[in-house]
């Protein structure tokens, strides 16, 4: 009887020393789901050996494994939009520019899980200073976590330096759009496909920001601003600004400036690693060079606006947990963010590859840190869409000192008049949509060369028309009173 008992007691031992192993050591797995922009396509395979070395890595640091999808820029909306529907997701990347999964989309869908109460004290709450945190709430409350990056917003002119070099163009004379006419007119001449490449991009509201805060952050709906000198919401669309700014694209393209391609937006994320344009646009960042690596090609840069912190320009690129999640599988999400946000090799893992395979660590004559020199056509990241830029190793053609500059840079914008401003639509959402979807008809074509200058002005003429009937007006009367009761608080 006693050797009974004393073989119970040391089984039950040994079952509670089970038990608490097993909880220690179980893994919360998460579904991460990012865009990649420096590749047409992800290759699955090699998507697959970055995860397994993440989870290797990982493994005796934090309780979460992970499963990365990595989705092609060009079909990243609707596939993680369908993915998200299916609550497939845990962990999204997003920002405020994108369309459908965007932060202004996701937070009224309540598809976004409120993480404010899990934040305080954790890695990644720790990584960035509150005034990040502050700048990206809604509501008051946390629902996604910015990549420390640029995170105040403004825009450059882009040149290839090749054609810079061959024409003898001087760029720092360039001080408005009009400015680039004489430098077309060559790229034009030479057979340049894409004298002016737009990305298939609306761009109104990023070359006019010196004049507007379209706190929408949507070229959609960039109908709606204030206007930074009466600090009043504004219809934009009827301002001399766009119709200055719809003629010169109409007459771009009428002189082969602009390419009907992006009208119909042939042209891809890829284009700009081509040598078929001459000149573009490029989101101001501390360091410019990242676009050489990025472009397959070295290119310059000159000023086309001032740079400003306004409500959204923190949510250029972000993370955010997806509300079907559990609250186990929200504190890994925020773990798994928080290793990847202070841990330079994770960060560099999940933003560059495999070391070898997609890249190399190199250390040039006069750098006193190791670069990375990306080579990779299967795995091929950003730091502005994957980790903190202070814990990134700098690329070959970025300086040692990358993450002092990013600081100084968020810290010498302007503040815009309407910085903390976010629209409730609710009250106003279906003539808001109804809004926005009459953009692709009218704004895309209108911003994009794809109406004579000489159209211009009658085009815009049905277009506020056809926005006034759908609700416009409803629209601007709610803008305008949000605005109005944010400032008096």
């Amino acid at each position: 009887m006693k050797k009974l008992l004393t073989f119970a007691l040391v089984l039950c031992l040994a079952l509670s020393m089970f038990v608490v192993a097993s909880a220690e050591g179980e893994k919360t797995a998460i579904n991460v789901y990012r865009c990649t922009f420096n590749l047409a396509q992800s290759d699955e395979a090699q998507v697959k050996k970055v995860e397994d070395a993440i989870n290797e890595y990982i493994a005796d640091k934090i309780n979460v494994e992970i499963h990365l999808t990595d989705i092609g820029s060009g079909e990243y909306t609707e596939k993680a939009n369908l993915a998200l529907a299916n609550n497939e997701i845990n962990l999204l990347w997003t920002a405020s520019w994108e369309g459908t999964i965007g932060t202004n989309d996701l937070v009224p869908m309540n598809a976004v899980y409120d993480i404010t109460d899990l934040l305080p004290g954790t890695a990644l709450y720790e990584s960035m200073d509150e005034g990040q945190w502050e700048a990206t709430k809604y509501d008051g409350k946390n629902y996604f976590v910015p990549v420390y990056k640029d995170n105040v917003e403004g825009y450059d002119f882009m040149f290839r330096k090749d054609l810079v070099d061959e024409y003898g163009w001087d760029i720092t004379s360039v001080k408005s759009l009009a400015d680039l006419e004489p430098m077309l007119a060559d790229a034009a001449a030479a057979g340049l496909k894409y004298p002016f490449l737009t990305q298939k991009t609306a761009m109104f509201y990023r070359w006019y920001i010196d004049k507007f805060d379209f706190f929408t952050a949507n070229s959609a709906t960039n109908f709606f601003a204030v206007d930074r000198e009466t600090n009043e919401v504004v219809d934009t669309i009827l301002t001399p600004e766009y119709a200055e700014f719809c003629k010169l694209m109409g007459d771009w393209a009428e002189k082969g400036y602009i390419s009907e391609d992006e009208v119909t937006k042939t042209t891809t994320d890829t284009t700009t690693q081509t040598q078929d344009w001459a000149i573009s646009w490029w989101t101001d960042i501390p360091v410019n060079a990242e676009a050489n690596s990025r472009y397959n090609q070295e290119v310059v840069m000159q000023p086309a606006t001032e740079r400003y912190a306004h409500s959204t320009s923190a949510l250029g690129s972000c993370y955010c947990v997806t509300a079907n999640s559990t609250e186990a599988e929200a504190k890994a999400c925020i773990d798994f963010l928080g290793l990847l946000y202070t841990d330079s090799k994770l960060a560099d893992l999940y933003t560059f590859g495999i070391e070898g395979e997609d890249f190399e660590y190199t250390q040039a004559e006069g750098q006193e840190i190791q670069h990375v020199t990306q080579h990779s056509d299967k795995y091929n990241h950003s730091m502005w869409e994957s980790a903190s830029a202070t814990i990134v190793t700098p690329l070959d053609n970025e300086p040692d000192n990358k993450a002092d500059l990013y600081k100084d840079f968020n810290g010498g914008a302007n503040t815009s008049c309407a910085a903390g401003f976010r629209f409730d639509k609710a009250p106003v959402e279906a003539a808001y949509t109804a809004c926005a979807n009459l953009f692709e008809q009218y704004g895309f074509a209108l911003e994009n060369g794809g109406v004579p200058a000489d159209a211009v002005d009658d085009y815009i003429a049905q277009y506020q028309s056809e926005l006034d009937a759908a609700g416009y007006q409803d629209v601007l009367a709610e803008f305008q009173a949000q605005y109005d009761a944010w400032k008096a608080e």
